[in-house]
């Protein structure tokens, strides 16, 4: 294990979250239950530190190995805009077998629940641009900021989570891998993740890549967007899957009907369909055809700091968009004279990827 984690007894987290009282249990998936705890400062024994601890299941092996797995990744990776791992504890008393994460607190909960209708308030569209720009950093780090390699492989707006100054951090590595070694293109793997934000060449053959985070990011602007879920069984047949739901209003007209409508109007329309047009881009049907998280990253900078000095809110569609580098324009024609495409290739990207109309099929080992 990674000598930089506190190592903690079971009686110290037992403690610290009163028993692992329901009064302080912060929610429940298919690891196990987390808690909210407080701990002594380890560099200032006189202060309490808040924290979240994250019990495992009784789920066996796998939960173990999910378990081993987010300690070894957290243990070695440090970055602004990922989940500070505190430490952990490992102890075995015959049948009873704990294993327990400590990580550092983040107070303003998940941004799948800020996106949904538990939260009283909407988050608005500058802080959703933050979010998104904060998330493709951390994701950009873990693909390409180290000598090494790491594919998340669940990313998803649950697993995006928000700290007091409502800096989004990503979190939940248990089912993380190492990239590819030297020499190959892929990782072959079973198929895991959350149904919904998999991408179709994965989910098809289980060879896994950075392009499969890229395309999870693109499905998660959608729902930046949209303020809808990637599949959600209590809408309407046409409306349950988003990808499939947003495909007829991706033009200049109809764009404005997908945009959450809890956030009443108040967004730049400019800005929001820039951000769909880099949602295309990460949803590209070919894996080569989809940018590096750095380069997205790069495009989500842009797109902030020309929001930062928009001053009119409903900035009309009407409004050039200027060329994109990142542009796939390969059997495109190029925009003309007045910023639109002659052939709409901004938006059929999207539409005419044929995972649209010949529906890639799920594999039961993707969980929801």
């Amino acid at each position: 294990m990674p000598s930089n984690l506190r190592v903690f007894k079971f009686s110290e987290l037992k403690t610290a979250t009163k028993n692992f009282s329901l009064s302080v249990k912060l929610g429940e998936g298919g690891f196990g239950s987390v808690y909210m705890g407080t701990i002594k400062n380890h560099l200032d024994p006189s202060k309490d530190l808040n924290v979240a601890v994250k019990q495992l299941g009784k789920r066996g092996f796998q939960g173990h190995k999910e378990w081993v797995t987010e300690v070894n990744v957290l243990g070695i990776v440090e970055h602004p805009n990922l989940v500070k791992l505190v430490g952990y504890c490992a102890e075995d008393h015959g049948k009873e077998i704990q294993r327990l994460l400590v990580y550092e607190n983040m107070p303003n909960k998940s941004v799948e629940y800020h996106l949904s209708a538990r939260s009283p308030n909407p988050i608005s569209w500058s802080l959703r641009l933050k979010i998104a720009q904060d998330a493709a950093r951390g994701l950009a780090y873990l693909h390409e900021g180290m000598d090494f390699q790491i594919i998340f492989r669940d990313f998803k707006s649950s697993n995006i989570l928000l700290d007091d100054q409502w800096n989004a951090k990503l979190s939940d590595f248990g089912l993380a891998r190492l990239g590819p070694k030297e020499g190959y293109s892929h990782v072959t793997t079973a198929v895991v993740g959350t149904m919904g934000y998999s991408a179709p060449e994965y989910i098809q053959t289980g060879r896994l890549t950075t392009k499969n985070d890229v395309w999870s990011y693109g499905v998660f602007l959608y729902e930046l967007i949209t303020g809808r879920r990637p599949l959600d069984r209590n809408r309407p047949t046409g409306e349950q899957k988003l990808l499939e739901w947003v495909r007829p209003f991706l033009d200049d007209e109809n764009f404005p009907l997908i945009i959450d409508n809890r956030l009443e109007g108040k967004y730049p329309l400019r800005s929001a369909l820039k951000l769909s047009l880099i949602a295309n881009k990460c949803l590209s049907r070919y894996p080569k055809s989809r940018p590096k998280m750095s380069e997205v990253l790069e495009m989500v900078n842009q797109l902030v700091a020309v929001q930062s000095e928009t001053t009119d809110p409903r900035s009309p569609l009407s409004v050039p968009i200027p060329f994109d580098p990142f542009q796939e324009t390969e059997g495109k024609e190029t925009p003309d004279h007045e910023g639109k495409s002659k052939s709409n290739s901004a938006y059929v990207k999207l539409g005419e990827s044929s995972w649209f109309s010949g529906l890639w099929p799920w594999k039961p080992s993707i969980t929801c």
